[in-house]
């Protein structure tokens, strides 16, 4: 008996002993220098476990044992706290290290512009073509009901939420101007302003013109004056789906679409492009002005007259700056 209780003991010294050198070994393991050699980025998917964490951080050389991360997040209490999305590890991080950045660290942000003037079309066009972003866009969004923007996104961020952040931020952004509008403005409702937004930004790029061009929009729109917009006419001929790729032409000019404003009377039924925040303010907004026409200058700017007689000097101007280009 005294052999076997002798044996029993010695067992549990060694068993003892051999756990409290697993144990040593775990946290000299959790704890040093890990096998990166230089800095790597990591993704967390969506929804992902820590199990799964663990594996994926083992198979892309980021710690070298999964077994040993996932005992000793467990054990930390950070099993439950991993983000989802993009990190930045350190070369050599340490699991322990490794087990911070994805709770607690800065997830890496990647950023997508829509730019001002784009169509719905256009806008989805330039968030299925992210690489970063996931899911589907599936309807066309409704035309200016987009703000244009630049947008921090993580990876794995879905087109969807995209959207809603635009749309949102654009019904803010009329909401505002709206509110704002002074007395000279000609407009009935926010949806007339946001109309208007769109054919003000499509019409120039120059952000000093904004409000003039808005002022001579204005001031025909009380008048009775058609628009006559020739971004109305491609608008109306493309339905915003892409550029029209050609010069217009006498037929396109003339072309019965609800949209073109040189063949009806006061604005078109929806805009034709999402127009961006400095553009929706000069539409609610126009100066004092009275003048009724504007042309091309060259200079990537417009001529602007009082009178047909000083805007068709203008066009003819223009007209000669063309045929030079033209001729070169």
């Amino acid at each position: 008996m005294r052999n076997l209780a002798s044996s029993a003991i010695t067992l549990i010294i060694v068993l003892g002993v051999a756990i409290a050198g697993l144990a040593a070994w775990g946290e000299r393991t959790f704890r040093g220098p890990g096998p990166l050699e230089t800095e790597a980025v990591f993704e967390v998917p969506r929804g992902a476990t820590l199990d799964r964490v663990a594996e994926k951080l083992e198979a892309e050389g980021v710690i070298a044992s999964a077994r040993v991360f996932r005992v000793g997040a467990r054990l930390d209490g950070g099993a439950d706290r991993l983000r989802f999305g993009e990190f930045a590890i350190p070369a050599r991080a340490s699991m322990e290290e490794v087990l911070d950045v994805l709770r607690s660290g800065r997830v890496i942000l990647h950023f997508v512009t829509v730019p001002e003037g784009r169509t719905s079309h256009e806008a989805v066009a330039i968030l299925n073509a992210s690489p970063v972003l996931t899911g589907e866009i599936e309807e066309i969004p409704p035309e200016g009901s987009l703000a244009p923007e630049t947008f921090a996104v993580q990876r794995g961020d879905t087109r969807a939420s995209v959207i809603a952040r635009m749309t949102e931020m654009q019904r803010r952004i009329l909401e505002e101007a709206w509110a704002a509008r002074n007395e000279r403005s000609a407009l009935r409702s926010p949806e007339e302003a946001l109309i208007l937004a769109s054919i003000i930004e499509r019409e120039t790029a120059v952000r000093d013109e904004l409000e003039r061009v808005s002022a001579v929009f204005h001031n025909r729109l009380r008048r009775g004056m058609r628009l006559q917009s020739d971004p109305t006419i491609i608008y109306g001929l493309t339905r915003g789906e892409g550029p029209l790729g050609r010069a217009l032409t006498r037929a396109d000019i003339e072309s019965r679409t609800p949209w073109n404003t040189y063949v009806i009377d006061g604005l078109p039924p929806t805009p034709i492009a999402n127009p961006g925040r400095a553009a929706i303010f000069a539409a609610t907004q126009p100066i004092e002005s009275d003048e009724y026409y504007f042309v091309a200058d060259g200079t990537g700017g417009h001529a602007f007259a009082r009178t047909l007689a000083e805007h068709n000097r203008n066009v003819a101007a223009w007209r000669a700056i063309e045929r030079e280009r033209a001729s070169q």
